[in-house]
């Protein structure tokens, strides 16, 4: 019984070879077979125990394949770059020695990463901007011209305004009772002028002015609501807008 004990508490003592689950979930799509895919998990290991280059014939000694099959799939690992092969020196000989890096594939696994977070920026973006076109329809009860589509679509690709910032303008078209392009045009133009960019930057100068014109406005209205009260309610004349 103590033997067995002793066999466990070695067992357990091992020291714990850490994987990056980002490696089985996208080493696929570094093309990395997975024959390929064992043998760096066994680099990993020897360099956990200090082996920073083991040979063949150390891979050999773990694996199942063959040596040849062992060097030729090392070789292709090496030829996409994982894993890469670095010199350094002994600090006690000064010699110079190789090592092998498994550094370039954790920055390939976040290129991947960061490739994928663009493209769903991207795609969420397109969402939003295709919301701003039916917004406005929706709230000028009428399909946009062509001239209007083409504004809206330069505030966007020329002017670098964001949707949700267009969609605050918007509500500052609806509370002045003013809803038409050349209006909401003139707010962003303001605000641009101002170095606002945010939609939370442009509610709070409208805020701020309402709140100097003491005004209570209740939070659950919607926009058409706010529309057909706008004798009741002071807004800010951006036409008018003095420089």
């Amino acid at each position: 019984m103590n033997t067995k004990n002793n066999r466990l508490r070695t067992w357990t003592e091992q020291r714990t070879i850490h994987i990056p689950q980002l490696f089985f979930q996208f080493y696929k799509e570094l093309n990395i077979e997975d024959d390929e895919a064992l043998i760096v998990l066994h680099l990993l290991a020897f360099h956990v125990e200090g082996n920073d280059f083991p040979t063949p014939t150390d891979l050999m000694n773990r694996l199942t394949m063959p040596s040849n099959e062992i060097t030729s799939r090392l070789q292709r690992l090496m030829q996409k770059g994982f894993p890469g092969i670095t010199r350094d020196v002994d600090k006690t000989t000064g010699k110079l020695y190789e090592k092998y890096s498994v550094y370039p594939l954790w920055e390939r696994i976040l290129q991947i990463i960061e490739l994928k977070e663009q493209q769903k920026s991207a795609a969420t973006l397109q969402q939003e901007e295709g919301e701003i076109f039916r917004l406005f329809e929706e709230e000028m009860g009428r399909l946009l011209s062509p001239l209007e589509l083409e504004k809206i679509g330069s505030w966007l690709d020329e002017d670098r305004h964001s949707p949700s910032l267009i969609k605050e303008a918007l509500k500052e078209a609806v509370f002045a009772g003013k809803l038409s392009i050349r209006y909401i045009d003139r707010i962003l133009l303001e605000w641009k002028k101002k170095n606002i960019t945010t939609p939370q930057a442009a509610h709070k100068q409208g805020e701020q002015f309402r709140e100097k014109q003491n005004l209570n406005r209740p939070q659950s209205r919607t926009l058409q609501q706010e529309t057909q009260s706008t004798n009741k309610v002071p807004f800010y004349n951006w036409l008018e807008e003095r420089e």
